[in-house]
């Protein structure tokens, strides 16, 4: 659609001749016609809050992405290079205990290559590091020593300590999952915003029109009443009242034309258009025959809405604050062990000549003996907090229930309303035609005339009412459920394509 109009534009650029198509719409207005279709695809496509779903779905996918690559193994580079130290040292004499400063003035670099894999199961972490250290001492005496350590192969191992990997496993699908969903509902926000911006703007275009045939016949029927005035078959009081309607209906027709271009602005605002490109609005025909079923509306609600997930993910984080309180109460452990080969030597290929073994391993242990119940009050904290979002759960389900209930009831309703306010107009507009020519013909009162004219005019505002709501909320139980009842598949779009 948004090719099409651009197409359109484009065509015309090159008919008038302007050097751009910001020439163009800087120079004269342009007048498209759309349908509510068009309207919700070019919305779709190039409205403002389109780009905004967009965007935030494409950083929600890269933070995916970057969660995903804590799995695989990386591979880092640390160097320690140009660390020049000339300064005092203290040293203290082993045998009579004196302390001396001595003159210190060398140059260390360093340099490591290490290959690091977390292990998500555990929360333990193994790498695989190779590195070369050089000093080099400029006094009291010069010299250079290597030490090298060709291969080494490290484990660290946190004891009864909180696995971030372990629940971010569990958690991250989960926010990636409820981000789709999360942009497919946008854009049924999307739908929703411009269906009621369109029919706010037919609403003020009806109501233009409705105001300037009001004053049309208020004027044509004021000239009637004028001539039977003269001959004395009408009063005073209904000339003064037709007269009266004439001035409202000059005023309405100022009233309604400023609604129209406030709503108009709006529309093309909210399309990404600017003030010179007008549009004309095609009403829909008819609504379409449907009926919803309730307990499909709620099934599917429950299997693809972010809502679901919304409930997971904070069943979830109680959970984790559970575990979390658990972990750092009581004994703190962690294990380090490492093996690999390492030598020395005052020149580059001594320090690697006959490596020897190199082996470390130690426990560390953390015991708080006394915290007056501090650790065990706050995994109760945190379990009674995890209660209470079970509840808020269990009644926010419910109330969701509920309210789908009800706006599926609502929306049945809503087609029968739809037919029965057409009908209703057609026969407001039949009325009023024969109570023009009744009054024309003398045999109908003014107030009689004014009533049929009000009733008009109010079955034609209640019948886009009807269709407005019908639409809006269609696509209100489709954003609830990401499904497309009318042609009754899964709301979905292709995210590969997005990120490419």
């Amino acid at each position: 659609m948004v090719k099409k109009i651009l197409i359109h534009l484009f065509v015309l650029a090159l008919a008038t001749g302007p050097a751009s198509l910001s020439d163009l719409f800087s120079q004269q207005k342009h007048r498209l016609t759309m349908t509510l279709e068009q309207v919700l695809e070019c919305a779709g496509e190039q409205s403002p809050g389109a780009l905004v779903a967009k965007h935030n779905f494409l950083a929600n996918y890269w933070q995916f992405r970057s969660y995903k690559a804590q799995f695989l193994p990386s591979l880092n580079l640390n160097a320690s290079l140009g660390q020049y130290d000339r300064s005092l040292r203290a040293l203290q004499n082993s045998q009579t205990g004196e302390i001396n400063y001595i003159t210190n003035n060398n140059l260390s670099n360093s340099l490591s290559l290490s290959v690091n894999q977390n292990i998500p199961l555990t929360g333990g972490k193994i790498s695989l590091v190779t590195n070369l250290y050089r000093l080099d001492q400029f006094s009291p005496f010069e010299s250079v020593t290597y030490n090298s350590k060709p291969v080494s192969l490290q484990y660290q191992q946190p004891l009864k300590a909180y696995n971030t990997l372990k629940w971010e496993k569990i958690t991250e699908p989960k926010n990636f999952e409820r981000a789709k969903r999360a942009y497919l509902e946008s854009m049924e926000e999307i739908n929703i915003q411009a269906t009621t911006l369109f029919f706010n703007v037919l609403s003020a275009q009806m109501s233009k029109e409705m105001a300037v045939k009001k004053y049309a016949s208020t004027e044509l029927s004021l000239k009637i009443a004028q001539e039977r005035f003269e001959i004395g078959s009408i009063s005073k009081n209904d000339l003064l009242q037709l007269r009266l309607g004439l001035y409202n209906a000059q005023l309405e027709i100022s009233d309604s034309e400023l609604s129209y271009d406030m709503s108009m602005l709006r529309l093309r605002s909210f399309l990404g258009f600017n003030e010179n490109v007008d549009i004309n609005l095609v009403m829909p025909q008819n609504v379409p025959e449907i009926q919803l079923d309730f307990n499909k509306v709620y099934s599917k609600a429950l299997e693809n809405s972010s809502n679901t997930i919304n409930n997971e993910l904070s069943l979830l984080s109680a959970q984790q604050a559970v575990a979390q309180a658990k972990s750092v109460n009581g004994l703190q452990a962690s294990l380090f062990a490492q093996f690999g080969l390492t030598q020395k030597g005052n020149d580059l290929s001594t320090a690697y000549r006959n490596p020897m073994d190199q082996e470390m391993i130690g426990l560390s242990l953390s015991l708080p003996i006394l915290d007056w119940g501090l650790g065990k009050g706050k995994i109760k904290v945190a379990r009674s907090r995890e209660e209470v979002v079970r509840t808020q759960i269990e009644q926010s389900i419910s109330q969701y229930r509920q309210d789908m209930l009800i706006k599926v009831l609502e929306f049945n309703k809503l087609n029968i309303k739809c037919n029965t306010s057409a009908q209703a107009d057609s026969i407001a507009k039949l009325r009023y035609e024969i109570a023009s020519e009744r009054f024309k013909n003398g045999t109908l009162s003014v107030l009689e005339l004014n009533s049929a004219q009000s009733d008009m005019d109010n079955s034609a505002s209640r019948y886009i009412s009807e269709v407005s709501r019908f639409w809006q909320n269609y696509y209100t139980l489709r954003k609830l459920s990401l499904y497309d009842y009318i042609k009754n598949r899964e709301i979905s779009v292709d995210f590969d394509q997005m990120v490419d």
